[in-house]
């Protein structure tokens, strides 16, 4: 049965699998040695600093995720072969009901999820020139438009 379950330890790989196929499908300006780098990072560090929810197929394999800390969703990745069917909308909307999440940041050279995100009531209301990590790979911070003052 598909499902949005809670997240333990020993799943953070698959999760870093997850991230790792989305990221090259979508993250099209990042290196190959920096999607090794973050990857290290999301596994070692990032997946645990979050509050997790995935989504489970009917095979019981892990195929999205979602990351929220402190109202803001700070990842979100689906498997490149389940995009395109309502996974992150689903996600999304749990993170949002179930996690308080009504702020996010997301890349400026990612226009696929930045359509998404507006479709999904988010504005943008504020954008910077690096990453959190300093990295030049501009921000766009966005919050939930009924949150937006």
């Amino acid at each position: 049965m598909e499902e949005i379950c809670e997240v333990t330890e020993s799943q953070f790989e698959r999760l870093a699998d997850v991230w790792e196929a989305s990221v090259k499908a979508t993250h099209d300006f990042l290196t190959e040695q920096d999607v090794l780098s973050l990857r290290l990072k999301v596994l070692n560090d990032y997946l645990a600093a979050v509050t997790l929810r995935a989504y489970k197929d009917e095979q019981g394999s892990l195929q999205g995720f979602v990351g929220v800390s402190n109202g803001k969703v700070e990842m979100l990745f689906i498997s490149p072969e389940y995009r395109g069917l309502g996974i992150g909308k689903l996600l999304l909307n749990y993170a949002i009901n179930h996690l308080g999440a009504t702020e996010l940041d997301v890349n400026e050279q990612n226009p696929l999820a930045i359509a998404f995100y507006k479709h999904m009531g988010f504005k943008v209301i504020g954008r910077s020139l690096v990453d959190s990590l300093g990295n030049p790979f501009p921000l766009l911070h966005m919050k939930l438009e009924i949150f937006y003052k």
